[in-house]
């Protein structure tokens, strides 16, 4: 697979005037590990870019290897369309987008309309992505989103065959100008409301998992693997 990018080791992100966030700046972090723990935690993303010159923002899983997010598609949707088209010109200038990964944490209700929030952690991306045409690193990045998705399902499934590969399209973006934001905390009530009669405080939010359902013509003899158990 190629080289990862030369900031991975390094303890931040360098900001840049589109990671730099106008409003709330306290909030936003560069620490790489935190960008990471957020970007782990989650398997779906929304990919944002230019098309006919308007804003599409497509929702899509992910997956990450290091220093490198990989999405995938099929080979007829649009972003990777673009993505291939702008390949195939020889100068492989990609496909400019904006990435974002969003966690909702509590819902903070404040005794005023206005201070009502959520806490959150967010991630986000901006840079040119690039299909990949590299067999081995194509096959790495498909079992990449398959681990991210369910920790151990890439070995207990068929790899994809050639005609469901052809079909598939891959793209890499960098993690390079990458930011994060978390809000976390109570309400920011005005002094002046403080005594109004009104219930205040944050409902936390958690992701969970339920029992795993069997297909109907699953066999039973088939039983349940430890890595869905650990889920």
């Amino acid at each position: 697979m190629p080289e990862t990018t030369p900031q991975e080791g390094t303890p931040a992100y360098e900001p840049t005037q589109r990671t730099v966030p106008t409003r709330s700046k306290e909030r936003a972090s560069y620490d790489r590990e935190l960008v990471h723990a957020i970007l782990d935690e989650s398997y779906v993303c929304h990919l944002g870019f230019i098309r006919d010159g308007a804003p599409v923002v497509l929702p899509t899983l992910y997956g990450r290897v290091d220093e490198r997010l990989y999405v995938h598609g099929s080979t007829g949707s649009r972003p990777l369309r673009m993505a291939g088209r702008a390949s195939g010109e020889g100068t492989d200038p990609g496909l400019a987008v904006c990435l974002t990964v969003t966690h909702v944490d509590g819902l903070v209700l404040a005794r005023s309309a206005f201070h009502h929030s959520i806490n959150y952690r967010s991630v986000v991306v901006h840079g040119v992505a690039h299909e990949v045409t590299d067999p081995q690193e194509r096959s790495a990045a498909l079992d990449a989103i398959v681990e991210h998705v369910v920790p151990g399902r890439s070995h207990d499934s068929r790899p994809g065959n050639s005609r469901e590969l052809a079909a598939t399209a891959v793209l890499r973006l960098d993690l390079d100008e990458v930011s994060a934001k978390v809000r976390t905390g109570g309400p920011n009530d005005e002094p002046e409301d403080t005594a109004l009669p009104h219930w205040t405080g944050v409902v936390p939010l958690v992701r969970g998992y339920g029992t795993p359902i069997p297909a109907d013509d699953l066999d039973p003899s088939v039983t349940l693997p430890d890595y869905l158990s650990a889920l």
